[in-house]
């Protein structure tokens, strides 16, 4: 019954990158949203929730090793469990 209760949290910092420590492969693959500000955000590459910031891709822009470039911008985050109705 605790893994349920567990599994419905939310770390207060994810990342969509496998090479960040906060990359969560378990949390990520229940199809995770955010609200930004109360915007569904699909481009967000990290949050942290107690510090209030995503993460946002700018365009197609890309850095010299080929990741994207983000973008902190800061406001109230809300990450949510698509699959959950």
């Amino acid at each position: 019954m605790s893994e349920t209760i567990m599994s419905d949290e939310f770390p207060d910092r994810l990342s969509v990158d496998p090479n960040s420590p906060y990359y969560n492969a378990d949390i990520l693959a229940r199809d995770v949203g955010i609200r930004f500000k109360g915007i569904e955000k699909t481009n967000v590459e990290e949050y942290c929730i107690s510090e209030g910031w995503v993460r946002v891709t700018a365009g197609n822009a890309k850095d010299r090793h080929g990741n994207p470039l983000t973008i902190k911008v800061h406001g109230p985050v809300e990450p949510y469990f698509r699959d959950k109705k």
